[in-house]
């Protein structure tokens, strides 16, 4: 396994890849891993050497010490008093977010502690999120004055409407139980069992089909925007390419043949 920080001044982000896992760690715990500028352009930087690397079959987005995220870096924000600064930092926090969206790749998050407004943003724009059972999200900024716009974005769009607004308006933490029932989350493990759990979640999304696996995360976000009707011609085309596919030929045929496929695929 090589482990190296990226180049930045802080060392605020650091990568681990590991036969095909790319483990992206936040790394400021004295300050709640709080996303500064530094950390927003790290993260940038590693998703966009990832989406063009055909070696990465998943990501996961975890953090140093006892909490997740803390959201966006508040002193830092409050040093640079102008609308222009903070339209331009939440332009490139919301790149990120896409980013990870539009990634070719599953992405996990892996989440201890607590993941707060844009952390709980964070969470809500990975593919997949296990948690420790101990973990807490919020979108708090309203406690502060400043409604989560922008973490709502993603909120949304992975829980009930009732209950993302009921979040946005009262800054209320939920527990990981509550998150995992309303969608925020995927899987919920007693926090002792967090990296064992990821780990095998990364294994099985490994021992699939790269092409299937890549496939299915670009027609799964795509399809979400779409009517019924224009979803199921679109799903259709997609899953007649996905079966001229090399790999799809041999997963069926080992299949039939009661065999372990051998992916080729990239």
């Amino acid at each position: 396994m090589d482990t190296s920080p990226l180049a930045t001044h802080e060392d605020v982000l650091l990568r681990e890849d590991d036969g095909g896992v790319v483990v992206l760690t936040l790394n400021r715990p004295a300050q709640f891993n709080a996303l500064s500028e530094e950390v927003l352009s790290a993260l940038q930087t590693a998703l966009d050497e990832i989406a063009s690397d055909e070696r990465v079959r998943c990501v996961v987005i975890a953090a140093a010490g006892r909490a997740f995220c803390a959201g966006h870096d508040l002193k830092q924000m409050r040093a640079n008093p102008s609308q222009d600064y903070y339209e331009t930092l939440f332009a490139k926090c919301s790149r990120v977010m896409q980013g990870i969206v539009n990634l070719p790749v599953p992405v996990i998050a892996k989440v201890q502690g607590m993941a707060t407004a844009a952390g709980c943003q964070l969470v809500a724009s990975c593919d997949l999120a296990v948690a420790a059972r101990s973990a807490t999200f919020a979108v708090s900024g309203i406690n502060v004055g400043l409604f989560c716009s922008t973490p709502a974005v993603a909120l949304s769009r992975n829980i009930p409407p009732k209950r993302a607004f009921d979040m946005l308006v009262t800054g209320r933490f939920i527990s990981a139980d509550e998150a995992l029932s309303s969608g925020l989350v995927s899987t919920v493990v007693p926090d002792a069992e967090l990296n064992a759990a990821v780990a095998t979640l990364t294994d099985e999304i490994c021992s699939k089909s790269p092409v299937a696996i890549r496939t299915g995360k670009a027609m799964f976000g795509q399809q979400r925007t779409m009517s019924l009707e224009e979803a199921y011609r679109y799903a259709g085309n997609i899953m007649a390419c996905n079966m001229m596919a090399e790999d799809a030929a041999e997963g069926i045929d080992a299949f039939i043949e009661r065999r372990k496929p051998i992916w080729k695929g990239h």
